[in-house]
């Protein structure tokens, strides 16, 4: 039965306010929602769709989603769905910024953060670790990973090309004998109404763009063009991009410095939503930075604005095609060498946080970043011991243990 406006108002309204935890934590709460209680759609149906917002850039668990309220509703309930997945950790994201803007340099809230990217570097090892076992199965995945690492922490190869040349590898390598089932269902929508939704959703993509680039705002325009083709690239979730929008962010554009990137992410693992709202916290920081409270709000719904409108234009055009899409190999095979290959990129980004975060000074080199060794910071190192203990040994939520990391270093401050 197809539910109410109402009634997907509140389901997912709910769903929105209790997404912590990532991605996996997000898309099992849809699930228990979605399908074992409410039955509005089936485990098939479900999965389906999981799949395919899998092979689309940008955060799979919003788009599923959005997903499933188009699928229940049409547009107006992919709309509901999608934006009130977003909308809650947004508005925390939005105070939490202001906050670490205007008070993030305090001594007492540098060391609260010591302790938060301690444990931010046990999650993006949880996070590499549960992507290892699911996406290397073969010596092939396992040396894809090992190149992607190579080519971006030594070489600095940039993430875009990485995701490409991984794509094509898995393309080639999938089953070429594989053919699409003949009991495959049709699309549900003629091709001209496809290229029309294209075209009002990239129209809508674009007009802040363009209006930022019409009045001079040369600030706002890079952000715009900037942010935009980071939700062209975000494959693999907001870890696999983060080391790339860090080198953009800090050493291109000096936006940010790389502790508040840190921070950024440190920020955005506590709050409901898809991780890649760290984004707007740091397109929040940037305008903060560059013009003070006004600027930072114009730019923090902008980044939100360029980020996520992608999102609906790949769910409401593709939606219809999601049956003839999955029953392709070799697309299937683009997305295995894409995961592989972000597992590299992840540990990538586990190396990189962990040097800034165990040593004062790391210097950029022809071939990676170098940590000065006189530099190494033995408390961090024993509050990521900590961090290891609290998530991986006892296992507790992440919330809690960030929490417990945040009270643990703050303690040690006010100790003395």
């Amino acid at each position: 039965m197809e539910p109410s406006v109402l009634n997907l108002v509140r389901v997912f309204g709910r769903i929105g306010l209790l997404s912590f935890g990532g991605p996996a934590a997000q898309i099992s709460l849809m699930h228990n929602e979605l399908v074992s209680r409410h039955k509005w759609l089936e485990e098939k149906q479900f999965l389906g769709a999981l799949s395919f917002c899998m092979l689309l850039p940008g955060p799979e668990a919003m788009q599923l989603a959005t997903y499933a309220g188009w699928r229940l509703r049409g547009v107006i309930g992919g709309l509901i769905a999608g934006l009130l997945f977003v909308l809650p950790g947004a508005v925390v994201i939005l105070g939490l910024a202001l906050g670490y803007a205007s008070f993030g340099q305090m001594p007492v809230i540098q060391a609260v953060f010591a302790g938060i990217k301690a444990a931010v570097i046990v999650i993006v090892l949880q996070a590499l670790l549960s992507l290892a076992r699911r996406a290397l199965s073969g010596w092939d995945d396992w040396a894809l990973a090992l190149t992607a690492f190579v080519a971006m922490f030594f070489l600095s190869v940039p993430f875009p090309l990485i995701i490409l040349a991984a794509a094509l590898w898995g393309m080639a390598r999938a089953d070429s004998s594989a053919t699409t089932p003949d009991s495959v269902a049709p699309a549900r929508v003629p091709l001209a109404q496809t290229l029309g939704t294209v075209a009002l959703w990239g129209a809508l993509w674009a007009a802040p763009i363009l209006l930022a680039w019409a009045m001079g705002a040369t600030f706002l325009t890079e952000i715009a063009l900037f942010f935009s083709k980071l939700a062209v690239v975000t494959f693999g979730g907001a870890y696999a991009v983060l080391a790339y929008m860090t080198q953009a962010v800090v050493e291109t554009h000096g936006w940010l410095t790389t502790p508040q990137m840190i921070d950024a992410l440190g920020l955005a693992e506590t709050t409901p939503g898809p991780l890649i709202l760290v984004t707007q916290f740091v397109g929040l920081l940037a305008g903060f930075a560059q013009g003070g409270l006004p600027l930072a709000l114009l730019t923090g719904a902008l980044t939100l604005w360029v980020t996520f409108t992608p999102c609906f234009l790949w769910i409401f055009a593709g939606a219809p095609y999601v049956e003839a899409l999955l029953a392709r190999p070799r697309l299937e095979g683009a997305l295995s060498g894409i995961s592989a290959a972000v597992t590299g990129v992840i540990l990538n980004l586990s190396v990189w946080f962990a040097l800034h975060v165990l040593f004062d000074t790391v210097t950029r080199t022809p071939l990676g970043p170098r940590p000065e060794l006189a530099s190494f910071l033995p408390l961090n190192a024993a509050l990521v011991v900590l961090a290891g203990v609290f998530l991986l040994v006892l296992r507790l939520p992440m919330i809690l243990g960030l929490a417990l990391m945040a009270a643990a270093a703050g303690g040690l401050h006010l100790l003395g």
